[in-house]
């Protein structure tokens, strides 16, 4: 026996190896373009035709970015009560200064996300970072009802600890608290998030980690990159926050970045008015997702006792669970109506064709487009497959503005001439789009845009113009790595 097998052993593996190797070739041609975009699907055929054996495998864990059926199931009759629930939300009228194309924008956000456009909003802009945390405090301190907090990185940290606080005495005067935060992006930094779980647990705060790791915890097998990327604050229904920023330490609380000395930048915007009932209702979904239980319409939905402000807001969800891009489609859907000026401020810029094209046809159409990045860099391939889309857009005559280092612009806002402003949590790249669950604000009118050029001018003078002469001169080795990040960016 063991003759024979040394024997013809070496023989039978491998005609062994060489099958299995043509089957899954074979296989990956066949399934893997099914209903997936063709850069995608390039990007993953490549992979698994230079690496079969390991392509294939990561293909299969990482390859569908579909919800399992529970989950999507349980979407199916989320969005319903999204529709049933956003009819008791008033529509308001745009200004009759708007454009005339802002009201298409409104319609396709209402049909793709099922939310209202609504006015006498007010709207605040808040960018130091640890201010901004402490001014979130003050409000859960002044809660009666009920605080209901969703972020993506949450921790209990010496800059966060009197959030976390807030929410605990919150708790203990008999409010209603409910946390949601992302599982991977907060249980990775172990010891705060810990200290964050055991202060809940020990004030009876009903909480849950929001897209848990459990890969089969919905029936069948859900990639693990599928995240809840959200960041809202809803306080007794009455003031909401949205933006980019999470509740932990300006550097992550991550050794590597004091060594770098990397700091984040944020933007967040403080909102009463009916679009706070939106927010809320967002949120809701997500509790629902997450607990099994539904919250009562009268704790959601409620008549804003403050309707002084003048500001139109409209709350754009978007996710695994839409059946479309709904953030992808908003922001293309502005570009193309730009006349004037766009300006897109985001940490990570990694764009499908149609907004790398739609930001190209604004520029060479006359519209003045800014883009603001980070120069620092806290995500390798990301980083790299950003800088790899520098040259089609300068070359547009795009102007790209490189933030100063080593803070790492992490805030995410769009304006289109003087007539509306996207805030939220959704970055410019593919993931964004795909991948995570995001929330989008658009807000129309004047007096906010004022504010965003404000920010706006604040960020500008602490970037560094790059130039397509300087970009040029990067070495062969550089622009080879770009090129390698973006086509891995491409595999979603």
């Amino acid at each position: 026996m063991w003759e024979w097998i040394r024997q013809y052993g070496p023989e039978i593996f491998a005609y062994g190896t060489f099958t299995i190797d043509l089957i899954l070739r074979i296989t990956a041609i066949i399934v893997v373009p099914r209903n997936r975009r063709p850069g995608s699907a390039i990007a993953w055929l490549l992979a698994i035709m230079i690496f079969p054996w390991i392509g294939f495998p990561l293909f299969l864990l990482l390859g569908n970015a579909q919800l399992p059926r529970r989950r999507r199931e349980k979407q199916k009759i989320v969005n319903q009560l999204m529709h049933e629930r956003a009819e008791d939300i008033p529509d308001s009228d745009l200004d009759p200064d708007s454009p005339s194309w802002l009201q298409s924008a409104v319609t396709l956000n209402r049909n793709l996300g099922a939310f209202p456009l609504t006015g006498n909003n007010s709207a605040e802009l808040h960018i130091h970072y640890d201010e901004t945390i402490d001014l979130m405090a003050e409000d859960i301190q002044g809660a009666r009802r009920e605080v209901h907090a969703l972020f993506y990185t949450m921790a209990s940290d010496e800059v966060t600890r009197g959030f976390i606080t807030a929410l605990c005495d919150a708790a203990d005067r008999g409010v209603h608290v409910r946390v949601l935060y992302d599982h991977l992006g907060s249980f990775t930094h172990r010891a705060v998030y810990k200290a964050m779980r055991r202060a809940f647990d020990a004030h009876h705060i009903e909480h849950y980690p929001a897209m848990p790791i459990k890969p089969f915890r919905d029936g069948a097998f859900q990639r693990p990159d599928l995240r809840n990327h959200r960041k809202i604050l809803i306080v007794d229904g009455e003031v909401a926050w949205l933006g980019s920023q999470n509740i932990i330490a300006r550097d992550y609380d991550k050794a590597a970045n004091r060594r770098k000395g990397l700091k984040w930048q944020e933007t967040m915007v403080r909102l009463r008015g009916p679009v706070v009932s939106e927010a809320n209702l967002l949120f809701s979904t997500d509790w629902y997702f997450e607990s099994g239980h539904f919250l009562d319409e009268s704790v959601v939905v409620r008549s804003s006792p403050d309707t002084t402000g003048e500001m139109e807001c409209q709350i754009v969800p978007s996710g695994p669970g839409f059946v479309l891009e709904n953030n992808l489609l908003l922001f293309n859907q502005l570009f193309y109506n730009a006349r004037e000026r766009i300006v897109v401020v985001s940490p990570y810029f990694v764009p499908d064709d149609s907004m790398l094209y739609a930001l190209i046809t604004a520029a060479r159409r006359g519209v003045q487009v800014e883009l603001m990045v980070s120069s620092a860099a806290d995500q390798f391939i990301v980083s790299h497959a950003q800088r790899s889309y520098y040259s089609d857009l300068l070359r547009a005559g795009v102007t790209i503005w490189l933030f100063e280092e080593p803070y790492i612009l992490h805030a995410k806002h769009v304006t289109i001439d003087d007539s509306v402003t996207v805030i939220g949590s959704s970055n410019m790249d593919i993931r964004s789009f795909v991948l995570d669950m995001e929330s989008s604000l658009m807000i129309g009118g004047s007096d906010f845009m004022e504010h965003m050029r404000e920010i706006e001018a604040t960020y500008r003078a602490r970037c560094t113009r790059l130039t397509d002469e300087e970009w040029q001169q990067r070495s062969f080795i550089s622009r080879t790595l770009d090129n390698i990040c973006r086509l891995a960016s491409s595999v979603v």
